[in-house]
């Protein structure tokens, strides 16, 4: 899950960022369709610039193509689909908070928007008032609570802010006027991204039929995740489960499925492995060269032997088999580069936003919510 305010907005893509794009119908997502409301209205009179005209049959053409395709693959009738289409809005605001996501900061100051006294105070509260409640999910899934609690402090603050765009919206403007660079190579993408949105729209369409839910009135992030955890709809419909009995999965307002649709999340998506390590401290021998790992997809191809070998070691005794898998990450931290161990489930949580930024947050919160350390740094 988003994926994944800006408490909120830092992470609030959560599932969104973390899942592949999907491959939905190939409609005009890879012609890049401007944003209507960047195109002239038409006057009495008047004659419409012929790009302007372009823009908006293109736009009219995706429209109706989606239609098509979410009626056909969700039995859905088109002119219902119609009805909520014309209602929706492509906002400015959403395409601007897309373009300067939190996680593009380094480490020193994406660091502090999280892992702030006010937030590890409220998250031992927060985890105090509801452990039993927490701990039937860690029993059954095997996630700790701790971690569980993190992800609804850094998503939205433990509840306090869950989102304030209409997700119909959100998913609206990504889907047909995801913000383009202009840079070449960009495209691919930038391509990618406005696919995954028209799905989760479709998806939000499906997700309402499903839950009985009225898609107009929900709120959520800027990316459309909605509820406690800031599910996307395609996560709210694969992972979401009814954690207390009532033949009904509510994240918006039920903390017992709040808590096991997290929970069922990491356990079924990341493959969280119960009292599995997250990160450990690293210590760069003199002799080591830069450890290249690009991006933010964390790749376990590594052992603890392998690093040591590169002259990178735990910076505290670790005790695993030997074939473990895992990597290093580096960050940059506020007196100088970090040097991170990561394992499995730190994986797992890049499942939920893709950052290591967030991941890293979301783990080093949690220890402090604990009472413990965690080698924040």
């Amino acid at each position: 899950m988003i994926r994944r305010a800006l408490p909120c907005v830092a992470a609030l893509a959560l599932v969104a960022c973390a899942a592949p794009p999907p491959k939905p119908a190939p409609v005009a997502a890879a012609r890049g369709i401007s944003p209507p409301v960047a195109t002239a209205p038409a006057v009495a009179g008047t004659q419409q610039p012929p790009a302007a005209s372009m823009h908006i049959r293109e736009l009219d053409a995706a429209r109706a193509e989606f239609i098509r395709n979410t009626s056909q693959r969700f039995g859905i009738p088109a002119a219902q689909i119609e009805v909520v289409l014309a209602g929706a809005q492509i906002r400015d605001s959403i395409i601007k908070a897309m373009s300067r996501p939190a996680e593009a900061k380094p480490w020193r100051d994406y660091r502090p928007i999280f892992l702030q006294p006010a937030r590890i105070d409220a998250g031992r509260a927060f985890l105090a008032a509801h452990r039993e409640d927490l701990q039937r999910a860690e029993d059954k899934y095997g996630v700790p609570k701790e971690i569980i609690a993190a992800i609804l402090g850094v998503e939205t603050g433990y509840g306090g802010n869950k989102g304030s765009y209409p997700v119909v919206d959100a998913l609206y403007t990504l889907a047909f006027a995801y913000p383009r660079s202009g840079d070449p190579a960009k495209l691919a993408y930038e391509d990618r991204r406005e696919a995954f949105f028209r799905d989760e729209l479709a998806q939000l369409f499906a997700l309402g039929k499903e839950e009985h839910l009225d898609i107009t009135s929900l709120k959520g992030s800027y990316a459309g995740a909605m509820g406690w955890g800031q599910f996307m709809p395609s996560s709210y419909r694969q992972f979401a489960v009814d954690g207390d009995g009532d033949g009904k999965r509510d994240l918006f307002n039920d903390l017992d499925d709040v808590f096991a649709s997290v929970a069922n999340y990491f356990a079924q998506k990341g493959q969280w492995q119960r009292g599995g390590l997250v990160m450990v401290r690293a210590v760069r021998g003199a002799d080591a060269q830069d450890f290249v790992n690009p991006g933010n997809a964390v790749t376990l191809d590594q052992t603890l032997a392998g690093l040591a070998a590169l002259d990178y070691r735990p910076a505290s005794p670790v005790t695993l088999a030997p074939a473990t898998p895992l990597t290093l990450i580096t960050l940059d931290g506020a007196a100088g580069p970090e040097y991170w161990i990561v394992f499995n489930d730190f994986k797992a949580i890049t499942t939920y936003n893709i950052s290591r930024h967030y991941a890293t947050a979301v783990y080093q919160l949690s220890e402090l919510i604990a009472g413990r350390s965690g080698d924040a740094g």
